[in-house]
């Protein structure tokens, strides 16, 4: 019981995180060259748009865990 309490209070905390920011950006390494003692990497910024569907569901889904008894 104690679980889906916790997953319920999650799942809100990450659908309102998703309504009040959309996306979140992250770098990765895509290209390294090591030439004698040169080294050369080339680092490319990513951004994930989250849809306001998805933070809309996951706040639902989550009170629902919370309010229901079983």
């Amino acid at each position: 019981m104690k679980a889906i309490k916790l997953l319920g209070v999650v799942l809100l905390i990450a659908g309102g995180l998703a309504l009040a920011y959309g996306s979140f950006t992250y770098t990765k390494d895509t290209h390294t060259a090591k030439i004698g003692s040169i080294e050369l990497s080339v680092k490319e910024s990513e951004t994930v748009n989250i849809p306001v569907w998805a933070g809309v569901l996951s706040m639902v889904v989550g009170a629902v865990l919370l309010i229901s008894r079983k």
